[in-house]
């Protein structure tokens, strides 16, 4: 039975990399291929049962939650950051009295994924133990990739436990690919003050309740300068391409 039905996406961000198409367009409104980032990553969650997301605002606010009402399905709630942005942890925080008690899904609203085999997002639902994990990211190998520049971040043991990368350069190294499942428990005391979630990466890690599932049967995209845009548009048409074949 799939225990997560809620998903955040983070769409808060600046986007000051991806100036000056971000000047008058918010980063996860940036369409890759004619469909939207964070429609993208919104299409991945309801794929995986998701039924209520959350999605958080602060530059070009307004445009953000115009699109939300936009969509049909999931249902969508606003956790409204205009007046400070606080980070990925601070803004989790706040949400958490939209999000419940049961684990959630986060995304990225401006990172996506295509895929052609079973959705990786279900694969992690039905993989997320909260008696074993506090949380479970999707990782990618670096093959996989396009717009990533640089090396991994996490290595895996044989029970699929995630260390910091000692060398970002090693190639076996995977990259957190912008989709985690959080207990909401390890939020606990915590305020929504400006705040990274690496935090909680590195509490997890500590106490051996960080796990990872590697990304299957899919292509992960990111997409960091207006130069990456048409990169990333040749390479998702290429993956179209040999789809349809």
């Amino acid at each position: 039975m799939n225990s997560v039905k809620k998903a955040m996406i983070l769409a808060a961000g600046l986007g000051t990399r991806l100036r000056p198409i971000t000047d008058t367009v918010p980063k996860p409104l940036v369409p890759v291929g004619g469909r939207t980032m964070l429609d993208r990553s919104l299409d991945l969650a309801v794929g995986a049962g998701i039924t209520e997301a959350v999605v958080n605002v602060h530059y070009l606010a307004e445009q953000i939650v115009d699109h939300c009402a936009r969509r049909a399905a999931p249902a969508i709630a606003i956790s409204d950051e205009t007046d400070r942005i606080l980070e990925t942890g601070g803004g989790v925080v706040k949400a958490l009295p939209l999000l419940g008690s049961d684990p959630f899904l986060l995304l990225n609203a401006d990172t996506f994924w295509v895929e052609w085999g079973k959705p990786n997002l279900r694969a992690m639902i039905e993989m997320f133990d909260p008696a074993r994990m506090d949380i479970l990211l999707m990782l990618c190998r670096l093959s996989d990739t396009t717009g990533h520049g640089g090396g991994g971040d996490f290595s895996m043991d044989g029970d699929g436990r995630l260390a910091r990368l000692a060398d970002k350069s090693d190639p076996s190294g995977l990259l957190y690919a912008g989709a985690t499942i959080y207990n909401p428990a390890i939020f606990a005391g915590a305020d929504a003050e400006p705040h990274s979630l690496n935090l909680y990466y590195d509490r997890a890690i500590a106490a051996g309740r960080l796990f990872g599932h590697v990304m299957q049967d899919g292509h992960w995209f990111t997409v960091g300068t207006p130069e990456a845009l048409p990169a990333a548009e040749t390479r998702l048409k290429e993956l179209q391409s040999a789809l349809a074949d």
